[in-house]
């Protein structure tokens, strides 16, 4: 009995050492085990976590490009901008109307380049894509195609997205010929594919003072902004 309570005392009494000279108290060798973190462990999570964002990446640029813009806002803005060559042999036509002139525009379509303007100006509004990818100049189905029927399949998606036009200005820039005598035949014709108030549409036209390509009567151009209200 003496003995164990002696053994017991020096038990403690080294426990006790140990633990103020800060010497580590070590336990049996046989009795504790060294951690190690464990391969497989490591090796699977970083692959997947990395294939885990990637795929949600692709999912967020596919969503992107593909579907059309769902935030609603109480209006957009759009601007337009079209050029064409101006050479023999073709008819000028500018917002529906055929112009008397000796040089007519270039094009796959009927090159009206104030009706492309309009709607690339629409398309914009609308976040969609521009009017050469809508109808590519390498599908022959629009080969000589009138621009009236992209005008009415810009207003058909403006209705489909519920919107509708508050006001459009439009600008034509050309040396020859003069359209102030053509301007309100082709406001009125513009406004009636819209199918907007004349009172919202507007047009006018400026020279390039002979300068470059547009000076010298061998282009034509036209810019426009937009205003698309919420319905």
């Amino acid at each position: 009995m003496a003995t164990s309570s002696t053994q017991l005392l020096l038990s403690s009494s080294s426990l006790f050492h140990s633990q103020i000279t800060k010497k580590p108290f070590l336990l049996p060798a046989t009795k504790i085990g060294v951690w190690r973190p464990k391969k497989s462990l490591s090796l699977s999570c970083r692959p997947s976590a990395s294939v885990s964002a990637a795929s949600s990446a692709v999912d967020v640029n596919e969503s992107v490009t593909s579907e059309k813009p769902t935030k609603t806002l109480p209006f957009r803005i759009g601007h337009g901008f079209d050029l064409h060559r101006l050479e023999p042999g073709y008819p000028l036509i500018i917002g529906g109307i055929v112009i008397p002139h000796d040089r007519g525009c270039e094009a796959h379509s009927d090159g009206d380049v104030l009706l492309h303007c309009v709607v690339d100006a629409i398309l914009g509004a609308l976040g969609l894509p521009d009017i050469g990818q809508i109808f590519p100049d390498s599908d022959p189905k629009w080969k000589g195609a009138a621009s009236s029927v992209f005008i009415k399949e810009a207003v058909r998606l403006m209705d489909e997205a519920g919107y509708e036009i508050g006001n459009l200005d439009a600008t034509l820039i050309l040396q020859r010929p003069k359209i102030s005598p053509h301007k309100e035949t082709i406001r009125s014709n513009l406004s009636k594919l819209l199918g907007a108030d004349p009172s919202v549409v507007n047009l006018k036209a400026k020279t390039h003072e002979k300068v470059d390509s547009l000076g010298e009567n061998r282009s034509i151009a036209a810019h426009t902004v937009i205003l698309l209200m919420k319905k």
